[in-house]
């Protein structure tokens, strides 16, 4: 068993909302790194919505998370990514 405990069960779909810049490029981006993670992830179920002013997009992937490490790994890079203000 592992030291690191979770509430989760896995596997399970778990939505992932990445909130970052408002650009043309963006969503790609966020569903090209969402695959390196989670290879079985269809981008035609990301839902996007633009903020209030229009400076912000939102982009909702939901995954099949197999792991805590798994999406572990998959907030690093997204937080780690220079677009992405926010991850939840």
């Amino acid at each position: 068993m592992s030291d690191e405990t979770t509430l989760l069960e896995f596997p399970t779909d778990f939505p992932v909302k990445i909130m970052g810049e408002r650009r043309d490029d963006f969503a790609q981006a966020m569903v090209e790194l969402v695959q390196r993670h989670a290879p079985d992830f269809r981008p035609e179920t990301v839902e996007m919505r633009v903020s209030g002013k229009g400076n912000y997009l939102s982009v909702t992937c939901t995954v099949r998370a197999t792991s805590k490490a798994q999406l572990d790994a998959l907030y690093r890079e997204i937080t780690a990514h220079p677009w992405v203000k926010m991850a939840l």
